[in-house]
């Protein structure tokens, strides 16, 4: 699939999800047990993850570049070439090239927190999930992760008002000599907010993922996942009634702040990068074949 729309964001994201979920080299007992269920697709926040995931990645290794560039270039003015004994003024100094580039940092990255919020949402939701109501027990005596939700949804609400572009703005100043600004600063603070929220946001979903495991033991997922989730609940004890969620949501936070889930997933990551490993025949039951289903008397006498 990824081959045939070979954005470079998408296609590292889809091999990344499949050295951490491919059940021909990470069998997962929880994927097994869904293997024939009724769903022809699954929803866009599950199936579109490449795609939305990987211009994330591009868009980030795009203002790489661009800042990269600013940071060891000269912007100063006037110029002065001393080797010539000139001095010039000119225009280095307009920071339109890092404004536009933040805007569109902040603009992409929020898009994860989007889309996890989404996905929050289908963990949290009984019927999309065929979990209990907001992943806890005795639902209404505990309101579960129906607060976490909560707050994930404001951070992206509020992100959205920081995505607009500060760079579209300009206001004139200095007697109409500097009649055309980047603000660029302004860019760069709301960049740091967006990013801020999206790491809160990607705390919450992991902290979900890994209560939703809770309720489908003793299946095991695959053996990258089980080390995450074994790397959160070193630090953050399973939900079995209500308490104060906010030291959770932070010890998660720097979890990922501190690349400590990457530092689990990469190796996994590499070493498949390293065997070359060919793609298996998808096994997902949304995965369509020209085959007649066989029956589940049929299948059981296979068997």
């Amino acid at each position: 699939i990824h081959e045939l729309r070979p954005h470079p964001g998408q296609v590292e994201v889809a091999f990344r999800f499949r050295s951490l979920l491919g059940s021909d080299h990470h069998p997962s007992e929880i994927a097994e047990s869904h293997r024939f269920c009724d769903r022809v697709q699954d929803a866009y926040t599950l199936r579109c993850c490449p795609q939305v995931h990987g211009v994330v990645n591009d868009t980030i290794a795009f203002v790489k570049n661009i800042i990269e560039t600013e940071i060891n270039s000269a912007t100063d003015n006037p110029m002065v070439f001393a080797d010539r004994g000139e001095t010039i003024s000119g225009g280095n100094f307009h920071g339109e090239y890092p404004a536009k580039a933040l805007d569109y940092l902040a603009i992409g990255v929020h898009e994860l927190a989007a889309i996890s919020e989404r996905r929050i949402e289908r963990l949290c939701n009984p019927s999309l999930s065929e979990l209990p109501a907001f992943l806890v027990n005795e639902g209404g005596l505990n309101s579960g992760f129906m607060i976490a939700h909560c707050t994930a949804a404001a951070l992206v609400s509020e992100s959205k008002v920081l995505c607009h572009p500060s760079s579209v703005d300009s206001l004139s100043t200095s007697a109409a000599t500097e009649d055309h600004v980047s603000m660029g600063g302004w860019a760069a603070r709301k960049a740091l907010r967006v990013i801020e929220h999206v790491e809160q946001v990607l705390g919450i979903e992991l902290l979900a993922a890994c209560q939703g495991i809770e309720f489908l033991r003793p299946l095991k997922t695959t053996t990258p996942l089980e080390k995450v989730y074994d790397l959160v609940r070193t630090f953050v004890r399973p939900w079995i009634k209500d308490r104060f969620m906010a030291p959770d949501i932070e010890i998660v936070h720097r979890l990922l702040v501190d690349q400590k889930v990457w530092e689990v997933a990469n190796p996994y990551i590499e070493k498949y990068r390293s065997a070359n490993l060919p793609e298996a025949r998808p096994i997902s039951p949304t995965a369509f074949s020209l085959e007649a289903p066989m029956s589940p008397c049929k299948r059981a006498r296979i068997e």
